[in-house]
Parts: structure tokens; C-alpha cells; sequence
């Protein structure tokens, strides 16, 4: 009977050990913009977040050891939501300035790009930089740093501020803007869609305000050392390069 007893304790240690692993995993919300593609969206057959960084976050659950839960959150909403506790990371093609730096810790950087410019298809100018449309009627999106970079230039009749990149093309090709600026990969891959036939990216245009981003996590996060060493590896190994590669990136 004894021996029954050690041999069902030392059973019951083996399970409970094999199971550590699974319970070590903690939960972490990831907020993501579901309208950044081909960054971050909501994928309209599964219905779930996907993404380059959906995927990067993925990536690296195994080194950090958690499990991400993936919600869909407004761009403008996502720090406002970081710092209420609503969710515990950021995965959002979101540029690393100084300013939001104060107020979130940022990861190494996992990609950088600049912004785009799209206008009507009748539009032959070759613009070469934001001052080349002087007097232009333009649109932007909330949140971005391209917000207070063109209202404070001074140069366009109006500086219209949108909730999305759809929402400033659908604008454009309305006729209701003269052009619009996105984040350039973002903006491509919407016109890649053919959904708005009358407006084009601007081949020459030359990104002025351009930035990378990574992961954001609450001040003081002690996660952050492991995920900057994880990004590390996914770039070392290849495995970033696969995930950009899957979304036309290079």
C-alpha cells in the first residue's frame, strides 16, 4: 500500500511538472490596428487579427513565454488603451518617436518605411516632396505623426484628418480631396485592391517623414528585454525575413 502511495506521488510529480510549461504561459492582450495592411488587419475569412506583426508576435511567443490574444483596437485608441490596462502590448505599425516614447516603452525596431502619397489618376504632377502640393485640399490619418507635421507647415488650404488609410483613398477618389498621405506600403497595398480606381500612388514622391517601429509595452514592462533579445533572433535566423516576404515585403 505504501509503495502504491510513493508510486502515485511520484506520478502525480511528473504531471505536474510536464504541465509547468503550460501554466508559465501567460495571457497577454495585443492591441493592433485593424485597418494597418498589410501590418496588422482583421482577416476577412477567418475573421481573426493577421499580419506581419500578428505573425512577428507569434514569432516570438515561445522566447517571452506567453500567449497573445489578439484585439482589434482603433490606431488613435491604442496607447490610451496600453496605459489603462485594457491591453498589455502594442502590435501596430506605430513609429518610434520621442514623444510617445514618454509616455510607452518601445521594442528594438522591426521594420521602418516613410509615407506615401496618392492622388487622382488625372494627377500627372511628379511630386517629389509635401511642399510640391502646396494649396492642395489633403488628407491624413488620426494619430499619425503626419497630423501636426502638415498642419504646422502651413502649406495646404486644408489638412482633413481621417480614421483610417480606406477612408482617405474612398475621399480621393471621390473627388472630395485633392490627395492623400499614408504610411506608403499600407496605402499600396490598399490600391493594389482595385477597389478605387481613380486614384494612384505617386511614384516619385521622395518620404520625408518616414520612421521604424516595433512592439510597445507599458513603462517599466520587465518583458521588454526578452522581446528585444526575440527580435534579434527573428532577424538573425531569417524568420523575419520570411514573414515580410509572405506579405510582398522586403
Amino acid at each position: 500500500m505504501r509503495l502504491k502511495k510513493i508510486f502515485g506521488l511520484a506520478a502525480m510529480a511528473v504531471v505536474m511538472g510536464s504541465a509547468m510549461p503550460a501554466l508559465a504561459q501567460e495571457v497577454v492582450k495585443v492591441g493592433s490596428s485593424p485597418t494597418g495592411l498589410p501590418f496588422t488587419f482583421v482577416n476577412t475569412e477567418t475573421k481573426a487579427m493577421d499580419g506581419v506583426l500578428i505573425d512577428v508576435v507569434k514569432a516570438i511567443e515561445p522566447d517571452i513565454g506567453i500567449r497573445a490574444e489578439f484585439e482589434a483596437v482603433q490606431f488613435s485608441a491604442l496607447v490610451p488603451s496600453l496605459t489603462a490596462n485594457k491591453i498589455d502590448m502594442i502590435a501596430s505599425a506605430m513609429f518610434i518617436t520621442e514623444e510617445r516614447a514618454k509616455v510607452v516603452d518601445f521594442s528594438d525596431p522591426v521594420y521602418g518605411y516613410g509615407e506615401g502619397v496618392f492622388v487622382p489618376v488625372s494627377d500627372d504632377t511628379a511630386y517629389k516632396t509635401y511642399a510640391d502640393l502646396k494649396g492642395k485640399t489633403v488628407g491624413v490619418q488620426v494619430g499619425t505623426t503626419f497630423v501636426d507635421l502638415f498642419k504646422k507647415s502651413g502649406l495646404f488650404s486644408e489638412v482633413k484628418v481621417y480614421k483610417g488609410i480606406p477612408d482617405i483613398i474612398a475621399d480621393v477618389n471621390a473627388g472630395r480631396i485633392d490627395a492623400g498621405f499614408g504610411d506608403g506600403p499600407m496605402a499600396a497595398y490598399y490600391l493594389s485592391q482595385g477597389r478605387f480606381p481613380k486614384v494612384k500612388m505617386v511614384e516619385s514622391y521622395e518620404a520625408s517623414a518616414g520612421g521604424e517601429f516595433g512592439l510597445a509595452l507599458r513603462k517599466g514592462d520587465e518583458r521588454m528585454p526578452k522581446i528585444n533579445a526575440a527580435i534579434a533572433r527573428i532577424k538573425s535566423d531569417g524568420t523575419l525575413q520570411k514573414i515580410l516576404a509572405k506579405y510582398g515585403l522586403k
